[in-house]
């Protein structure tokens, strides 16, 4: 929210158009990048996470546009135009490849999400929903039986930004989730601190134990990637594989 306040005042510090106004340029701009998941070990990739985008200017960036959604309650539209773009882009996905896809808390009780005439319900096999720990806030149940309704449409679920908070071991137990991603804070620089390595390792083993496959983010070295092979984890994601991008494209090198 205070991303969202600074986006005002910035708007009226510059005598610009109002939010409502920035914010429907933005959306109306707004297109869908992909960045490569890999399964390193076969050198194949496993799916790419779509990450929202806008030509506009003030709102360019994933957050700026979430934050002014938030602030305008307008996050529905922004969900619905981006899972749009995702359905789209699924007949252009290597075959097998997954594609991940953000879901803000408010959009899980979206009717158009768990709507099986909905474009991304269409190709729901092919698609997991991404979930921070903020979904499971003072949802209990509820949460679980919406989660439990997407999975019947074939959806599968990840939880996102494990390490990041303190809520998501809860949102682990609750969910039992198809996909765990480790949160970048702990990817970088894994290599030369043994700390780290440590609790990495330690997040690793529970996942296996759960039968849980890991999705690590923000590799940008090939030491982090070395550092994350030799703890096991099966799928990487990060600037060493490919920035995000317009097309579904597998990383130029290994």
């Amino acid at each position: 929210m205070a991303v969202a306040i600074g986006l005002e005042q910035a708007v009226r510090e510059a005598s610009s158009p109002p939010l409502t106004t920035v914010f429907a340029r933005a959306l109306s701009q707004s297109f869908v990048a992909f960045q490569p998941i890999v399964s390193y070990a076969d050198r194949r990739v496993f799916g790419f996470e779509a990450l929202v985008r806008s030509n506009a200017g003030l709102l360019s960036s994933a957050a700026d546009l979430v934050a002014a959604a938030e602030s305008l309650g307008s996050l529905l539209p922004l969900g619905r135009t981006v899972r749009g773009a995702v359905a789209r882009a699924v007949p252009d996905a290597p075959a097998g490849a997954l594609l991940f896809v953000n879901v803000h808390p408010h959009e899980l009780f979206d009717p158009d999400l768990a709507s099986p005439d909905a474009p991304l319900s269409r190709v729901a096999n092919r698609v997991v929903l991404e979930l921070t720990e903020r979904a499971a806030v003072g949802r209990g149940p509820e949460l679980c039986e919406r989660i439990a309704m997407l999975r019947r449409l074939g959806f599968r679920v990840a939880v996102d930004d494990l390490g990041a908070g303190f809520s998501s071991l809860d949102l682990l137990a609750d969910l039992r989730p198809d996909f765990v991603k480790v949160d970048m804070s702990l990817v970088r620089r894994l290599d030369g601190d043994e700390t780290r390595r440590r609790i990495v390792g330690h997040l690793l083993a529970l996942l296996r134990d759960l039968g849980t496959p890991a999705v690590a983010e923000g590799v940008e070295t090939a030491g982090e990637r070395d550092a994350l092979l030799a703890l096991g984890t099966p799928l990487l994601q990060g600037f060493l594989f490919g920035l995000p991008g317009p097309n579904l494209v597998a990383p130029s090198s290994w």
